[in-house]
């Protein structure tokens, strides 16, 4: 496995907590508005504080791979 493919996994893993987290606490947040708004929030900010971070991963591989005389892990010889 890559190094971006176990990033990747490791976000969407990630994510997937997030959401079992939230359905978890779905019922009894749903009962307060505030903590209702503060859950969807919550879970919201966190996949998107999540791609960020994926799509700032991936920028920099691109970045790496398109400088001239650099080598990463991803592009290094076996």
């Amino acid at each position: 496995m890559t190094p971006s493919a176990i990033k990747t996994t490791g976000y969407l893993v990630s994510s997937v907590s997030v959401i079992l987290l939230g359905v978890v606490s779905w019922k009894s947040a749903s009962e307060q508005p505030l903590l209702f708004a503060c859950l969807i929030a919550g879970m919201a900010l966190s996949h998107a504080g999540m791609a960020l971070r994926w799509w700032s991963y991936q920028r920099e591989e691109r970045e790496k791979q398109s400088q001239p005389g650099t080598c990463s892990l991803s592009n290094a010889p076996r």
